[in-house]
């Protein structure tokens, strides 16, 4: 059995054996199959240094070896705050207006993504198998195979790819998308995405693209791309909801709601997952339907990310400011419409604020998958379901299509389906359910780990021959 070395901007450290909670979800599976398969999950620490040294931490920890390097400020700035955050994240979620393209971020992209082929190439050794994640290490696969690198090699994009009318407004695009096909095998979430991405091979870079099986040739080498779309853990969800932790929190919302049907939503704060255009929804179904302030309550949890942006300032500004204007309208000394929290919740407390909620708002408007969809259907009493209203422009969709899909940009569209959710006989929640449950449980993250790296183990050998 090959070792596996995983390489990703962040990486999760195992807990200790014993400790509570153990890891679930994407860390939980690839610490799952590094422990299973021996080797290095790599990346950056979250730490920054006056100067770049290239150093490595080293730590051990649950079975699994993991290696961190520090960045300078300038590189925090340019790589992740800049290229990948403010440019990559907006263009790839359809957003090409927020899309800020400069010169220096690209070239900080660039030099970080040689700055982690510099550090990490010692620890490969010759039979490794090397899966780099997401968008922040997209050139990384080109800088490792010019460093000699001939150990197969594959990358997997956990956010959508863009169509190619929108992708070809990236400066130097052509140049960004021929690195990826350094690497053996590349994934994507959905089927939609994995054809925008052939499409561009095929027009852009002229490449012989065979869509039946994936094979991307150009140059000399050949790359298979495939879907693979991404689950949670279900036995560790499981494991959470049958926690003290889940029961307690499960009867904070009973007993807060009075009665009330409670709704929810779980994101981070991001302009993808649509939260000002729910709220507005939300503030339409009230309109539409003024008596029902007295039989639903919305709880948005919202936890803030990338503060640095400013982009992500503005949206919090906005979603506090909506969700304050429909709370001053329609609240009553003793009920408030919307309950807006702005930290988050452990995986257990979620499980629990899930269960008692009968309604699930998951309306992004782009997801590479969206797995709060997910953890809420796994989450819910079989014998009691709530109803999951699911954007359709979420990646989990295509997997999904039990749930209410939803326009998120339609506002009446989101309305009628809280209404519909509202007064949905129980049989039909159960038969819904019972469908979801299915996909969820079957579709789990840990086969999706075991699937790529079996793909990946499997790719000939004159695959992986680089010129």
């Amino acid at each position: 059995m090959n070792r596996l070395v995983v390489i990703s901007n962040r990486v999760a450290v195992p807990k200790a054996r014993g400790a509570a909670g153990a890891q679930g979800g994407l860390a939980g599976a690839l610490n799952s199959a590094l422990k299973k398969n021996g080797g290095i999950w790599f990346g950056w620490s979250g730490g920054e240094c006056a100067e770049f040294t290239g150093d490595i931490s080293v730590r051990q920890a649950d079975g699994v070896t993991t290696a961190t390097i520090d960045l300078e400020s300038q590189d925090v700035e340019e790589y992740y705050n800049g290229y990948a955050n403010s440019t990559l994240w907006p263009l790839f979620h359809y957003r090409i207006d927020l899309a800020e393209y400069h010169r220096e971020f690209g070239m900080g992209y660039e030099r970080v993504n040689e700055r982690f082929a510099q550090s990490v190439i010692p620890l490969i050794q010759p039979d490794d198998i090397v899966w780099v994640h997401d968008y922040h290490l997209i050139p990384l696969g080109e800088r490792l195979r010019d460093r000699g690198l001939k150990n197969k090699m594959g990358f997997f994009l956990h956010i959508p790819w863009p169509p190619t009318r929108l992708f070809v407004s990236l400066p130097f695009h052509e140049r960004l998308v021929r690195t990826m096909l350094h690497y053996d095998l590349v994934g994507f979430q959905t089927t939609e995405w994995l054809e925008s991405f052939l499409h561009y091979c095929s027009k852009e870079l002229g490449a012989d693209v065979d869509e039946a099986t994936g094979q991307i040739s150009l140059d000399g080498r050949v790359t298979i791309a495939k879907a693979y779309p991404i689950g949670i853990d279900y036995d560790h969800m499981m494991a959470q909801c049958d926690t003290d932790i889940a029961r307690e929190a499960e009867q904070r919302i009973i007993t807060s709601t009075r009665h009330r049907t409670a709704m929810i939503g779980v994101d981070r704060l991001d302009y993808s997952k649509g939260l000002p255009e729910r709220i507005d929804a939300i503030g339409r179904f009230f309109d539409n339907y003024p008596e029902r302030v007295q039989d639903l309550v919305y709880i948005q949890i919202a936890p803030p990310s990338r503060e640095d942006i400013g982009s992500y300032q503005q949206i919090r500004q906005l979603l506090e400011q909506k969700t304050g204007q429909i709370n001053g309208a329609r609240s009553e000394v003793d009920l408030v419409p919307i309950r807006y929290v702005n930290k988050g919740h452990t995986l257990a407390e979620l499980a629990g604020f899930y269960r008692a909620s009968k309604i699930g708002l998951v309306t992004p408007l782009r997801d590479g998958m969206n797995l709060v969809a997910k953890e809420y259907v796994a989450a819910q009493d079989p014998e009691d379901p709530g109803v999951l209203i699911l954007s359709r422009f979420a990646g989990a969709a295509q997997q999904l299509q039990d749930a209410l899909l939803v326009n998120p940009y339609s506002g009446d569209d989101v309305a009628h389906a809280i209404r519909v959710a509202l007064e949905m006989p129980k049989e039909e929640r159960k038969a819904r359910w019972d469908k979801l449950i299915q996909t969820v449980r079957e579709d789990n993250v840990l086969d999706w780990t075991e699937n790529f790296v079996s793909d990946l183990e499997a790719i000939g050998e004159e695959a992986s021959l680089r010129s």
